[in-house]
């Protein structure tokens, strides 16, 4: 099997976000010290340092904070996409999340639109809802 370039590789810690996403399910970790929720995935609160730290799972919506067109791209496999549309989109849990945005020509995109999870391969990537 080919080892895959964009999907980091997964360890103790991180193995239930993706085995997750695998399943088409999205987490986020949720703090119990200061009830906020976080993403990228840490073993620890970023707010208030705590450990009481617990996956949860996200709804999946979110709306689009903002993107960029990527034309050039010499890491495989992202070259054969080019051009593809990288974002940050604000989860509805809060928190904010680098991704993929597919499905969506660029010229339609704008800031503050509705924007759903979907999943390529075991990856969670966003597309425009309705």
């Amino acid at each position: 099997m080919d080892a895959r370039f964009d999907v980091p590789e997964a360890d103790a810690f991180t193995r239930a976000y993706w085995d997750a996403a695998a399943r088409g399910r999205l987490l986020i970790r949720h703090c119990h010290a200061c009830d906020r929720t976080h993403h990228y995935p840490r073993e620890f609160c970023p707010y208030c340092w705590s450990e009481d730290v617990t996956w949860e799972p996200a709804s999946g919506g979110a709306e689009l904070y903002t993107w960029s067109v990527v034309h050039r791209n010499d890491l495989p496999p992202f070259g054969e996409r080019t051009p593809y549309v990288a974002a940050v989109v604000q989860l509805a849990e809060g928190p904010r999340m680098m991704t993929e945005l597919v499905d969506s020509p660029p010229p339609t995109l704008r800031a503050g639109m509705a924007l759903g999870v979907v999943f390529r391969q075991g990856i969670p990537v966003f597309r425009p809802r309705g």
